[in-house]
């Protein structure tokens, strides 16, 4: 059991039938009445983000989310499969249940499978990853006034925006949380 006071960034727990997880909380503490705690809490499952407070006292059961190292292998239409590094067992997941940023991932990369109960809600893809840039324009010299970004598409076919000076054939580094050129690689 977690109470409310107890509350932290990244704790899990069950409410209503839901698995909620904390973005962000703050303890308030008025001049004039009761305590109570202020939060922005994620439903795991679902991804719908709600502004709730409660009180420090109440009482929640701690749910337990499964994060398992598995590898990507590849996909069949709207299924993509992994498989487990440690038993070999592959498992297909629905293409639902990815994120946008898994459009950075590969095949055979290791990857963050996370499942509640034995039901998988989420895959997270690794922070940062290193891509090859197949196609972009090139970049003439010259023309940079500020920083100037263009658009490249990377092996996996995903597009984004690189300086002027990357190149097709160049490796970059690719932070795929936020979906930004990071360095060449």
């Amino acid at each position: 059991m977690v109470t409310a006071g107890d509350f932290r960034n990244g704790v899990t727990f069950e409410m209503d039938g839901a698995v909620y997880s904390i973005i962000e909380f703050q303890h308030v503490k008025p001049g004039k009445g009761a305590a109570f705690v202020r939060t922005k809490i994620r439903n795991v499952i679902s991804g719908a983000v709600t502004e709730r407070t409660f009180n420090p006292n109440d009482k929640f059961p701690t749910a337990f989310i499964e994060r398992k190292d598995m590898q990507y292998l590849y996909s069949d239409g709207d299924l993509y499969y992994f498989m487990d590094t440690e038993s070999y067992e592959q498992i297909p997941i629905n293409s639902n249940v990815l994120t946008d940023n898994f459009k950075f991932v590969k095949e055979n990369m290791e990857c963050k499978v996370l499942s509640y109960k034995g039901s998988v809600f989420g895959v997270e893809p690794p922070n940062f990853v290193e891509l090859q840039v197949t196609k972009t324009e090139p970049g003439v010299k010259g023309d940079t006034a500020t920083n100037t970004l263009k658009p490249a598409t990377v092996e996996t076919g995903a597009e984004i925006r690189v300086p002027l000076f990357i190149n097709e054939g160049e490796m970059i580094r690719i932070d795929t949380r936020t979906g930004e050129y990071m360095e060449r690689a």
